[in-house]
């Protein structure tokens, strides 16, 4: 199975900074018709987003929850499956005692990634992840999945230093330009 690993905040919806909120939430404009052509291509599609508000006490477990639902119900009005949600609530230096810790599914760390490829039989040869950090890119190439950096987001902090596969404008660019375009030469 060829997936795709998306960053949240930053990559789907636009980083207003530890989003937590439905009314706070706004989705890149191409996500939708970048998204619909990876599905289209056979790609399993899988969000892999950091979320240390929790850790932090910006907001709880429930409301990132909440606002995932919503998401995921905003993408089946679309036509677009999201096979699964990986979330890390951690961080060491949280204030919310259960989540305070040092984990191994916070990016740069690749447990998230690692986690699908193991549920859902991914192939990480076959796989690409979309991120606006270079943690996600670090955490992308621990387990041997591409790794394409955009310049939404964060992205325009880490351009000159990513180790990305890939620098994209934004997410469709990312999926015409490298994604789609390396699956065809895969095939060729």
């Amino acid at each position: 199975m060829k997936a795709v690993f998306l960053d949240r905040d930053g990559v789907i919806n636009v980083d207003k900074g530890y989003v937590h909120r439905i009314e706070d939430f706004e989705f890149y404009p191409n996500v939708f018709k970048a998204l619909k052509k990876l599905q289209d291509a056979g790609y399993k599609l899988f969000i892999v987003t950091n979320q240390s508000g929790i850790a932090v006490g910006y907001y709880t477990e429930e409301d990132f929850l909440k606002l995932t639902e919503f998401m995921l119900k905003e993408f089946e009005k679309e036509g677009i499956k999201i096979e699964k949600v990986y979330y890390c609530p951690h961080h060491e230096d949280g204030i919310v005692e259960k989540y305070a810790i040092k984990c191994d599914c916070r990016k740069p760390e690749s447990g998230m990634i690692r986690k699908a490829i193991q549920e859902f039989g991914v192939d990480p040869t076959k796989s690409f992840l979309i991120g606006d950090k270079e943690n996600d890119i670090l955490a992308a190439h621990k387990e041997g999945v591409k790794a394409a950096f955009v310049k939404t987001g964060q992205g325009m902090k880490y351009v000159d230093t990513t180790t990305a596969d890939y620098v994209g404008e934004d997410i469709l660019d990312v999926v015409d330009n490298f994604i789609l375009k390396t699956d065809e030469r895969v095939k060729e």
